[in-house]
């Protein structure tokens, strides 16, 4: 085959010089994922090189040329057949930013089931409740059963926290551990069939629904939302997506409409529930830091700065679980690159000698 070796060279290297630029940001980069028409533009540029190089070994005249294009078709064939699917190493804040929003979104189904029976749970403890306030000291635990509503609140606004002086940090510690072995729990009762999900669940909305209609009826409806609000906007959600881990595990083994087998399904439930479940603890942290150190100071100074503070807090959750990962989220991990950008480049291509 006779070729105008000098057109053919002029032709061809932009079309080299992008594949190096390519090459370049995936080397510099071992987590970075193409997307298809980016791997189908990777592929094409890899396979015309190497047809280009084809041609050239004949050419004892172009020696600089041909190493440099042996040198880029033997770096993009090891990019093309590398293994990039785990690459082990610790990034917690792309899991957490990226990673655990996605799965929550994956099996949004699960979490509004979640609410759901919760929801019907809250019902109930309204109109238990309501209807029967002797009934309060059957359903509510924690000692509200036996609590008036109006003189605890003049308690803890009398005290203004002072009982938790010297043991905020214990407090805080206890509470996470707790609502996480609760979360834990009732992903856990997922292996019931999601059974003991629906009943965990059920049953917290009956002690939420009973402890606010309680505290309505005596009128200190502004206090309790001072109180519940800060913490609980934050751990109420982190319960409801326990619950929804929990249903997607009971989900999982009930394997209704799914062609694979129990061992198949559950392999790939496992890194969707210990995503979920791990996000969970994270929130728990840090809610159980927020009921120690502002929860439990009450006094109708700071009612509305509470409050705001618990409203800010919903709606940054709400647009986090909603928006983060995706791509143009503002959500983005500091630090973290752009989708690779490929365009065909006019800069010459460095020649490389061996």
């Amino acid at each position: 085959m006779v070729i105008d070796l000098e057109k053919f060279v002029l032709a061809e290297r932009p079309y080299w010089a992008e594949l190096e630029a390519m090459l370049v940001k995936l080397e510099a980069d071992a987590a970075l994922r193409l997307e298809l028409k980016q791997l189908q533009r990777l592929h094409y540029l890899y396979e015309r090189t190497s047809a280009d190089l084809g041609k050239l070994v004949t050419f004892a005249s172009e020696p600089e040329t041909r190493r440099y294009l042996e040198s880029l078709v033997a770096r993009a064939y090891g990019e093309i057949h590398e293994t990039r699917e785990k690459p082990h190493r610790l990034a917690p804040l792309d899991w957490f930013f990226q990673t655990f929003p996605q799965t929550f979104r994956r099996h949004a189904g699960a979490f509004w089931l979640s609410v759901a029976i919760t929801m019907v749970g809250v019902l109930f403890g309204l109109g238990a409740v309501a209807l029967d306030t002797e009934a309060k000291g059957i359903l509510l635990p924690f000692g509200h059963g036996e609590m008036d509503p109006a003189k605890r609140v003049a308690r803890e606004e009398r005290d203004g926290g002072k009982h938790l002086e010297g043991h905020k940090g214990t407090f805080s510690t206890h509470l996470m551990t707790h609502n996480t072995k609760v979360s834990i729990t009732a992903m856990a009762l997922g292996m019931t069939w999601g059974i003991g999900t629906i009943v965990l669940l059920f049953y917290n909305g009956i002690i939420l629904g009973g402890v606010v209609v309680d505290y309505v009826l005596a009128g200190q409806t502004k206090f309790l939302i001072a109180w519940l609000l800060p913490h609980g906007s934050i751990e109420i959600p982190a319960i409801l997506i326990a619950g929804q881990a929990g249903l997607l595990l009971g989900r999982a083994l009930i394997g209704r409409g799914s062609r694979q087998g129990l061992r198949a399904r559950m392999r790939s439930a496992a890194p969707d529930l210990v995503t979920l479940i791990g996000g969970v603890a994270v929130m728990l942290v840090w809610a159980g830091f927020i009921e120690a150190f502002l929860s439990q100071y009450h006094g109708p100074q700071l009612y509305a700065g509470k409050i705001a503070f618990g409203l800010v807090e919903v709606v940054l959750l709400a647009v986090f679980l909603a928006r983060s990962g995706k791509r143009g989220s503002e959500f983005r991990v500091p630090g973290s690159e752009s989708p690779l950008q490929t365009s065909t480049p006019n800069s010459e291509p460095k020649t490389q000698n061996s």
